[in-house]
Parts: C-alpha cells; structure tokens; sequence
C-alpha cells in the first residue's frame, strides 16, 4: 500500500516468492537467527524488495523515508477485492480451519459471487471487536458491522421482508480473485534509462522519484498497447543528484532577509541551483554529484543484473532543465578552464599585433618561452601518471540517446560562443562518438526550453520543430520520414535574384518543405490561397507547368517565357516564393523545387541538398502539440513541470529506445511474407 491508497496484489511471480520466504519463518513469532537468515525477496522487476520478517518493502535505487506496508491478504471483501485487515484475518481464518478443515469445496475456483443466501440459517458465528462473521455454508460467509445505526437498518429490513445478509451484510472470500502463477513474471530488462532532474529539488525533496513513477507508469501502459511483441523492456531509474551536496551549507540563508521569507526561500531552493553551477567554487560539486550518482546507480543494476551487460543492454539519459546542462558537461568533458585558455591565447595574439618597445618584446618572449617549457613539462608529467595508472571514464556506460525535456541547453552553448555551422550534424555540438542520437523536447510556451537546431545550422530557426504525435493516432508517420515545414515562409531565403547562384541556397532536409499550417487555420483557407497562388502563375502555362511536377525527380532548372501580362505588377523585381504541392520521389530521393517570380519569367531550380544530418539525417528538436482549448499564458506557467505524466512523451521515448527492435520485427516480418 502505497501513500496510504488502497492495497495492491502483487504480479503472480513475486507473490508466490513471498509466500516461499513467509512459510520458512515457520509458526509463531520468528527468533533472532531466524530472521537474520531470511533474505529480502526482490519484488516489482527488481525495483523494491520485501522485508518478510517486519512486513515491509522500501526502493533499491533510491532512498525513502515511509517504508512501504506489505500485508498477506486471505480473507478478501465482495466486488472490491480488497483485504481485510490483518488482525481480523487472521481470527476468521483460525475460526475457519477450526470448523471447516476437511470439507470439500466447490471445484470451479470462480464462485458465484452474487448466490443468494435467502432463507439458509447461518451454520456458524464469530464476534469480533466491532463487527460479527456468519458461515451459510464453508464457502458462503458475510461479515456484519456491530455499530449501533448497522444494527437498527438491519431489524428494519428484516422486517420488510428482506434476508440478514442481503440487507447489510459483506460477502467475504477467502483467497484473491486471481490466481497467483510462476508464469505472470516481468520480461528481463534489456533498456535502462536514468531520469535526471533539474533546478528544486532541495524545494521539494524525492520529487525526482514521483516524477519517475508518473513516467514509468505511463511507459507501462504504452509498453503493453504498442510494443508488447517487442524483446525490449525499458526500466526508468531516478538519479537523485541534489540532496547529497553540501555546497555553501547555511551561508546564502544567514543572509537573506527576512521580508516576504517564502518567495525568497522558494527562490534560494530553485533559481539558487543555476547560481550554483555558474559559480566557479560549487559547480565542480554539482558536476561531480550527478556523475557519481550515475556510476553508483548503473554499478548496482549490473551487479544485481549480471546478463544485462553479457545480452548487450543499452542505456539512455532523460533529463530536465538545468539537468540537461550538467548531463551534458559530463558526457562531453567541458570546462569553463578551457574558455579561459583561449581567451589568454587571444590576449596574446593581440598583444603581438600592437607596437611594444624593445623590453617589453623582450619579457614577452621569456614568456612565450617560460610558457612553453611548462606546458612540456605538464604533458610528461600526465604521460608519466597515465602509463601507471589508467584513467577512468568519466561515465561507465555509452549513452544510447540522450532526451532533453524543457532544456536551456542551447542558451548555455551559445553563451559558450558555439555558432552554426556548415556541417549540418550533431557532431557539431554533441560527437556521436559520445552519444548516438541527441532529442531535444519541449512544450511550446514552456519559457526555459529552448532549440538546438539553430546552433548547427542557423537557417534552420525559420524551420518548425518535428511535432510529437498524440499517443493515440493511428498510423502515424515515422519521425525520419516526416516533411519539415516553415515557421514564416516569407522570411526563408529560398527566392534569389538571378545574379546569386543558386548553390548558395540552403535547403533544410532532404524532403520536400511544407508551409507550417498554424493551430486553427482552416484546411479550406488553404485550399482556397493554394489555388490563387497556382493561378497567379500559372496563367498563360497552363496545363505545361505544371505537368513538370509528374516528370522524373532528374528535371533540371528550365526557364519559362511568359507574356508581360504573366507578371505581377508594381514590386514584380522582386522575387516570391510560392509554395508547391508535395512531388513524387525517385530512388534518389525527394526534389526540392522553389518558384522564383521574375519580372518576364518562373524559373524552376532544385535546391541543393543540406540536411540537418545525425545518422541519415535525424532532427534534434520536437515539439509537443498544444491542446485545442489550451491557454498559453496558462500553460507556460505549468508546461516546464507537465512533461512526467505525458502519454505523447511516453510513446515518443519508447519508439526511439524500441527502434531497432520494431525494425528487426518489421524486417522479420517482411521475409516471411
């Protein structure tokens, strides 16, 4: 019984083993030996154990304070299914055997629960405390409260004609509904993946954990409706890295004043932590609490999960906020050392550009030398400490994806001076070296997400983030296959003039760019702007233009003469993109065309081929959706919190982590037919 709800069974396999270690402490109260040598029993897929001796179980991986009530149901009440307590149990089942030990019982194990009893006398009777048992027969018993108001309903319904146990009685069963099997076991773990919080948890300590239950509770449901003919089993971890640190102890709250104490202690246990990490004293601290927590925790699942390691397990990292940066320092190694060295390096370049006498060029080469030799010196010295000792890594595990949910990450980067690049992959910012796939996710008014495709190619802030699909479409379209679309198509520089070549401009992925339609937008406005744009260039081509869009994807760039009348007045110097419908695709891929309106003519050109390439080129940022009746002055109040419980976010981790095991299936299945 979690946080005092009602009970709830354990899977059979688990059960049966608790049963094992109970019946092995023998009758009575257990001696001290005894109980020593009963082990704890690994119960709910090696997450808790159980304490057979005091009767509770408590979390393997992370510290609680409330340890978790167990309790060996017998006696079971009508309909809900729920145990009586313990004590009572226990009375009526040693009342049972006493007078019932031998009889036969009815051979179908589902009894009929609603059987009327009218006009059978009861057999046998217990008191109890506050309540009273009646037997009908050795599997008809109903418990009846003794309180005076119970009493006084029942006399009056007897006399209405109504029997005892219809009126106010409890039918009882002895044994749980379903039986418990060997067979009802969890798959073996073959994913793990480590839940890393952000900023506040000193605020709201164990937060972290009821995070990590709402996520792998609903990963649970979405597991057993879309991947349960998988081999994958993911297992959630939570990696409680804040409560350990000691950092600055009690100095920032001797300091704080006094007026309006709840915001500010609010604000000391959550903005503080972002203090904290740019402070060059604690932000080794933080670094190096998470990292520990990591290897502590992935440490104990292999030593409590041998085959783990033997069957290939992978694990991914799912982190929040501020985690988001210190995941990312550790895996990555940075250093604000390393900005500090270039900026000395950078001094000394512009010092040897400016006029300086004869003595000061003269120092400045005892430096340059003086500098030299030390850094000699340093590289021998860790040559000689890594030929004895072999230097861990950072990590003791390679990181399969690495999510970011509601992350500053990019902010972080930027302020380090990473810029866009030509490159167009992960390994501008991220080396897949270090982490296979990089997935940045993020609800659209949360105001501390913000993007990293813009960071490794700068046209891409004029493309949309990949949008999750909700959980419950059907047959979504995979997220590699899914065409980018525009955030402000008249903004993008996809029209030149006829002086630039046209290899200068850039096209953002290999499929065709589809203009983002806005929440709310009506498919038939854009119809309806669809059609006047075919029309204003389209007149005077007819059907000739476009029957260029069915033609293989080898066209290459024509240009069309046109009447004067073809083009628009007033600005028709000007260049305009329109956009086109989706074409057909070749082996080679799909083609990007852009209509450029010029002032006699419409020039087809393909564009080149630039993606925002990890491995065939992966998108990095995706969206959620926002809901139809959402208020977004609301929702960026609640949406940095509101990521734990997201069936969207569930099924969107479970098909990246499930990927090559959903195509290995989908390929299997391809060669039987």
């Amino acid at each position: 019984r979690e946080d005092r709800k009602t009970w709830k069974p354990f899977i059979g396999y688990d059960s049966l083993r608790i049963e094992l270690a109970y019946r092995s402490l023998g009758p009575g109260e257990p001696r001290e030996g005894e109980a020593a040598a009963v082990e704890p029993v690994c119960v709910r897929s090696g997450l808790y154990e159980v304490d057979v001796v005091n009767a509770e179980s408590y979390p393997v991986y992370w510290n609680q304070t409330e340890k978790i009530p167990v309790m060996r149901g017998q006696w079971f009440i009508d309909g809900t299914w729920q145990p009586l307590e313990e004590e009572e149990s226990n009375l009526i089942e040693q009342e049972h055997l006493n007078r019932f030990r031998g009889q036969q019982l009815q051979e179908s194990f589902d009894m009929e629960v609603s059987k009327p009893v009218d006009g059978k006398e009861a057999i046998h009777s217990l008191k109890l405390s506050r309540n009273h048992v009646d037997w009908h027969s050795v599997d008809e018993v109903y418990l009846y409260s003794d309180a005076t108001t119970s009493k006084i309903a029942r006399t009056v319904t007897q006399k209405l004609g109504f029997s005892k146990a219809s009126s106010s009685g409890t039918r009882l069963h002895r044994g749980y509904v379903e039986e418990a099997t060997l067979e009802d076991k969890p798959p073996q773990t073959s994913h793990i993946v480590f839940v890393v919080h952000g900023i506040g948890q000193k605020m709201d300590q164990g937060r972290i954990i009821k995070n990590t239950a709402m996520m792998r509770d609903t990963a649970r449901k979405i597991e057993e409706k879309y991947f349960s003919n998988l081999a994958t089993h993911v297992e959630f971890l939570p990696v409680e890295w804040r409560s350990k640190l000691t950092l600055d102890g009690d100095t920032v709250d001797s300091i704080t004043p006094d007026k309006v104490r709840g915001l500010r202690d609010m604000l000391n246990s959550s903005a503080m932590d972002i203090m904290y990490y740019t402070s060059p004293l604690y932000r080794d601290e933080l670094v190096k609490g998470l990292q520990q927590e990591l290897n502590r925790l992935y440490t104990l699942f292999c030593s409590r999960n041998p085959e783990f390691e033997e069957k290939g397990g992978k694990v991914s990292i799912v982190s929040h906020s501020l985690g988001c940066v210190i995941t990312y320092d550790i895996m990555t190694g940075w250093n604000p050392v390393r900005l500090y060295e270039q900026l000395l390096q950078k001094e000394e370049e512009e010092l040897e550009d400016r006029w300086m006498s004869y003595e000061e060029q003269r120092l400045l080469e005892e430096l340059y030398i003086t500098k030299q030799r030390l850094r000699e010196i340093e590289e021998r010295l860790h040559g000689l400490k890594a030929s004895t000792i072999s230097k861990p890594p950072v990590l003791k595990f390679k990181v399969e994806n690495f999510f970011c949910m509601g992350s500053p990450l990019a902010v972080f980067l930027a302020l380090r001076g990473i810029r866009p690049g030509n490159s167009g992959s992960q390994d501008h910012i991220l080396p897949r070296t270090i982490c296979n796939r990089l997935l940045n996710i993020f609800h659209p008014t949360d105001p501390v997400a913000y993007r990293l495709e813009p960071l490794i190619l700068k046209h891409y802030s004029n493309i949309s983030p990949v949008q999750i699909h909700w959980y419950n479409t059907a047959n979504p379209l995979p997220y590699d296959h899914m065409k980018p679309s525009f955030l402000n198509p008249t903004k993008e520089p996809t029209s030149v003039t006829d002086s630039e070549s046209v290899s200068t401009v850039p096209s953002p992925t290999t499929s065709p760019v589809m203009v983002r339609r806005h929440y709310g937008e009506s498919i038939t406005n854009i119809g309806k702007a669809s059609i006047l744009g075919a029309a204003s260039i389209g007149k005077g081509l007819g059907g000739m233009l476009f029957s260029r869009f069915g033609r293989s994807s080898t066209t290459t760039p024509q240009t069309l003469e046109t009447g004067k009348d073809g083009a628009e007045g007033g600005d028709d110097k000007k260049a305009t993109t329109v956009g086109t419908p989706p074409l057909p695709h070749s082996s080679s891929g799909f083609l990007e065309l852009c209509f450029k309106l010029g002032e006699n003519r419409i020039n087809i050109v393909e564009l080149p081929r630039r993606s925002l390439a990890g491995v065939g080129g992966h998108r990095i940022d995706f969206e959620l959706r926002e809901g139809l009746v959402e208020s977004r002055y609301w929702s960026a109040v609640t949406s940095h919190t509101a990521y734990w419980s997201s069936l969207d976010i569930a099924l969107f981790l479970l098909t990246f982590m499930c990927k090559h095991d959903q195509e290995d299936t989908d390929k299997s299945n391809l060669d039987t037919i």
